[in-house]
Parts: structure tokens; sequence; C-alpha cells
């Protein structure tokens, strides 16, 4: 498909009419259409367009003076659309489709809200919920803008100390440009890791604030605060979002329940390996291009040339472009990229029992397990797909069933906490839903986001999401007991854990299951709430009357540099290595932050 043309316009457009300017519906779909076919001289001749079908193209991007003043419904499912921004010429839309965009995600949705005030339905459904989080995030975002307004002019300006940084000329600043669509990799040609230290922002010996401790708690000492994921290497890159991080467990024979103190970040563009202890960046790898969301170790048994068998530690790291890319960490490079799904990868976890088992999921709302084979002598894997998992909402948290991991795998999806057989001597290999559980009663009990869930210990789950303000643990085991055939099953609550009250999601949730009895989950506030759970494990009582407090609150030291900006920042991950030595925290601000338990 060429240019638009005014001919085709009248063909297309309704009512019928020999001008342009009397047309108010206008059906485009299908044409192959690419974005600079979108002549915005011609389209602003639509002067009373109010209906725009724009699905089943090629549009990469939407042109930013489009002229279309009057649009209410625009459609554009099905294209290439990486960036949702030009959306903002449309200030009467009020229906939106943008189902099919493999580039765009949950974080769009809320873009899409704040830019639209008079959208009513995203998808086909009720935008008014989005709004809400909006209208939080909004009010958020202006109290920290005033924050660091302040505190800039109190302090003269940002002062962060770099430590380890080798000098570099300044880059130039690159004009953002449309998400480019995956393209198959022969052998992977993205930026080797960094053998050398990357930034730390500051080192504190101070103690942490702590809420809530009756004093026999162990205190936790923030170590190092880095930006080690800045764009460009800039100190004043606060915006760059930080999604997940991994402990890369003690793999050599000998050291079973050993402390590692290696743990994995990613955001933006970048996958860090950070030693704790150091705070020193021991391995950098970017990705230009990409947004990593998750990553996850395993560690396979290889044999040398020399007919050796030795253990490898493998980084799996995956995000926005839909490719799971395997770090060889201490050799430095990319070994292998497997192009795992069409739209984003929200999450990724390996099979505990099966070290080259993967599990990947995406916003196509499919689950994956790959199996990625053991690499021949040039560290090359030949992956092969397993079982595939429907599901009928985006998967945001992946956690095999402690006590059956080979038989079955629990999610935590935008519509509710769904189970799967993932039995591989079963015949079937793609499968659906197999039960979906309800954590409380009432006609809206289903079809409530999980993201957050994982397993304290072998039996008890920890989830939330479903209601505001608490974090759930519920029993497997005693909720699975009462299934039948039942497709839809109430969990048998354990407890309920008192969590902050914010309308805003996607705060990961995590657990050190080796015997700590510890829940940890960050907040809207930069605090990191954290809960010994022992006394519910080893003598589950009644649901108690109110949801129980939180054993402590680690909130940001002062004076810090940064602390003043960091304080009201969203912590979205918060992970402890299993014996909780080591505990990082990883901000929507671009901040990992290390603490260590004395």
């Amino acid at each position: 498909m060429g240019p638009l043309s005014a001919r085709l316009l009248m063909q297309r457009g309704r009512p019928k009419s020999d001008r342009l300017g009397k047309i108010r519906s206008l059906d485009l779909s299908g044409l192959k259409l690419l974005s600079e076919h979108l002549d915005p001289k011609l389209l602003s001749r639509l002067k009373q367009l109010q209906e725009l079908d724009l699905s089943n193209n090629q549009l990469e991007t939407l042109p930013a003076n489009l002229g279309l003043s009057h649009l209410r419904v625009l459609r554009c499912a099905n294209n290439q659309l990486g960036d949702v921004t030009a959306l903002c010429q449309f200030p009467q839309l009020e229906e939106l489709s943008l189902e099919g965009n493999p580039f765009l995600t949950v974080s769009d949705n809320l873009k899409v809200s704040f830019l639209l005030p008079k959208l009513r339905k995203v998808n086909g459904k009720d935008a008014s919920s989005t709004c809400s989080q909006v209208e939080n995030l909004n009010r958020e975002l202006t109290s920290r803008v005033r924050m660091i307004s302040e505190e800039l002019v109190a302090s003269g300006g940002i002062q962060v100390r770099e430590a380890d940084i080798p000098e570099r000329p300044p880059k130039a600043t690159a004009a953002r440009e449309p998400r480019a669509k995956p393209a198959a990799l022969k052998r992977p040609d993205d930026t080797p890791l960094s053998l050398s230290p990357n930034k730390r922002v500051c080192t504190s010996s101070s103690s942490a604030h702590v809420e809530g401790s009756d004093g026999s708690q162990p205190t936790l000492e923030p170590l190092h605060f880095l930006q080690c994921h800045s764009k460009n290497n800039s100190p004043r890159d606060l915006e760059t979002q930080l999604w997940a991080c991994a402990f890369e467990p003690a793999w050599e024979e000998g050291q079973a329940g050993a402390t590692s103190q290696t743990v994995a970040t990613c955001g933006g563009e970048a996958v860090c390996v950070i030693d704790c202890q150091t705070g020193i960046v021991l391995h950098k790898y970017k990705a230009p291009g990409e947004e990593f969301f998750s990553v996850a170790w395993t560690a396979l048994t290889v044999v040398t040339q020399a007919g050796h068998k030795k253990r490898w530690s493998v980084l799996a790291a995956a995000g926005l472009r839909g490719l799971v890319r395997l770090l060889h960490v201490q050799a430095g490079f990319c070994c292998g990229v497997i192009r795992a799904h069409k739209k984003a990868i929200a999450t990724l976890c390996f099979s505990p029992t099966h070290e080259t088992h993967l599990f990947t999921a995406s916003y196509d709302k499919r689950i994956i397990l790959w199996d990625l084979g053991v690499p021949n002598h040039d560290y090359e894997f030949q992956a092969s797909q397993l079982l595939t998992l429907d599901t009928t909402s985006i998967p945001l948290r992946l956690c095999p069933v402690a006590s059956c991991p080979d038989t079955y795998l629990l999610a935590g999806c935008e519509g509710g906490c769904c189970c799967w057989d993932v039995r591989l001597d079963q015949p079937q290999k793609r499968r659906v839903c197999e039960v979906e559980f309800v954590f409380s009663e009432g006609a809206e009990a289903a079809g409530r986001r999980v993201d957050g869930l994982a397993f304290v210990n072998e039996d008890v789950v920890a989830s939330k999401g479903n209601s505001l303000g608490t974090i759930c643990l519920w029993s497997w085991s005693q909720t699975w007991v009462g299934r039948g055939k039942q497709s839809t099953l109430a969990v048998v609550v354990l407890a309920r854990l008192q969590w902050s009250p914010t309308k805003l999601a996607y705060f990961s949730l995590s657990t050190c299951p080796a015997g700590e009895g510890i829940v940890l989950c960050g907040d809207e506030e930069g605090n990191v709430w954290v809960y010994d759970v022992r006394h519910i494990l080893t003598q589950p009582s009644p649901l108690p009357a109110a949801p129980q407090a939180p054993t402590q609150i680690l909130k940001w030291p002062q004076p810090w540099a940064l602390g003043q900006m960091v304080t009201k920042t969203m912590v979205n991950t918060v992970m402890a290595n299993p014996t909780f030595t080591y505990l990082t925290a990883l901000t929507d601000s671009n901040i990992v932050a290390i603490w260590k338990r004395q």
C-alpha cells in the first residue's frame, strides 16, 4: 500500500461524500499501512471525523500532527505501535483499541488514561479503574516533584558521589526512535558484559530507620545505593524503572545453605550483576532498544573439551522485545537468544527440579515451558518448546508449586490466580487453566488482579492484589484437597498481613523460604515491609479479626545525597538472599538499594 489518496478516503469514508470535510467515519483497516503513509496534510482535511479505524496495519508510530481534533473513537489494534505519547493530540477521544500491539505494556495503558481525560473504554473495557490508578499516580508524582523542587532549592543542586567510574567522553543525546520489530539473530551482537565496575551513588554506614520493631529483631544496615542502570551513565537519570532482581544461588558442591552475595538486577536496557558486600558492579550487559522486565538464574552441568564436568551459572533475561537472552556472566557475553514470544515477556522462572526448563510468561496471554538443552562446546543452545499454557489475562508472576513443582504451576494474572497441570507425561502440549483460585466471597471474588505470588514454605503461599491493603497467606494443601472437579476454588486463608492501602499495582512480593519465614514487599512511599510469619507456619491459628502488622518497616536512611528524593519513590521489587543476609530493593526512579542484616 502506498500513500493515502483523497479518492481512497472518500471510498472508505461514511457518509458518502465528494468532500473530505463531511466524512465522520473512516475505515482504513487491513491496508498494510506504514507510519509514513499517514499524510498529515491529507488527513487534516477530515475536519468532522469522529471515528477512525487503523487496525490490522503495520504502523509503528502515529504522526503527531494529524489535526483530527473531533476524533472520539480510534481503533489501532494489531499494529506495531511502540509508544502512545502521540495520542495526546486527540483530547476528545472516548474509545480506544490498542490490542495486538506487541510492544505496548501495562504501563502504556496507564499513560493512555493520563493523556486522554475523556477516555471511557480501552480495548472494549471500562477505563474507570485505570483512570482511578492514574489519578492516584498523578497525585503521587505531583507530591514527588514538589518535594524534589524544594530539595533542589534548599541544596542548590544535586550532588552525587561517583566511584569506580572510568572517564568517558560525553555522548550526544539521541532522539527517541520507534521501537523496532524483533529480528531473528543468528549470532547475538549485543553490547558485551562489562568487566569494569560501574557507578556507585552512595555508601552509608547509618542504621536503617525501622518502624514496628519490638527491639528483638535484627537490624538491617544500608550498605550501598547505586545508579548502575542510568542512561548514558548519568547520575541525573531518576526515570529509568527497575523491575526485577534475583540472587545467584550457591551452586558448588558442599555449599548447601551457603549465602549468595551476588545479585542480578534489570531495568531499562541493562542487566547488572552486583556484589552486595562491596557494592561493585561485577558485570553489565546492555541491549540497545530493549527494556528488561525479568531475570532468573540456573546452573548447567557442561562437559569441557577435555572431558571434565563443570557447573556453569547462566542468567536469563527478558522483557519488551519478547526475547530471552541467555548470559554467560563469567565469560562476559550473550550466548543464546530465544525468540520466545511476539509480545513483551512479563516474567520468567526456571524449574526448581530441571535446570534446563524455563517458563516464560508474556503479554500475549501465554506461558511457555522451554527446554534450553545443554550447550555445546561453543556455548550455543538449541532450545525446544515443551508446553504452551493459555491464560485469559496477562500473567504477571510465575510460581511452581513448592511441594510438586513438576506437577503444577501457579500464576498471578491480571484476572486472578490460576493453576495448570505441567506434567510432561500428559499428551496435551497446549493446555488451558485448570483451576482459578478465589480469595473472598461475593460476586466480584474472582477476576481480580494478583500481582504478587510466592511460596513461604512447602505449603503456605503469599499472594497480593486481591484486596487493598493486605497480603494473603493461604494453604496450598488445604485448598487443593477440597478441589474435586471444580474449576473455581476458594483458598483456605491462614492469615492476612497489613500492607499499604495504595491502589497502585505491580509491587512484587517475595519470600525467604529457607527456614526464615520472611515475607517482603515494597510500597509507593519508598518503604520495605518485612513480615516474620514463622508463628503462622508452625502453629496455624484461626484467621484473626484484623490483618497482622508488619514486623518491620524499613525506611531510607537520612541524611543522604538523594535521600529526600527517594523517600517517596516506589519500591517496585524487594528480594533477600535465601539466608536473609542481604536484601536488595529496586525503585521506579533508578535506585538499587542494598541492605545487610547485622
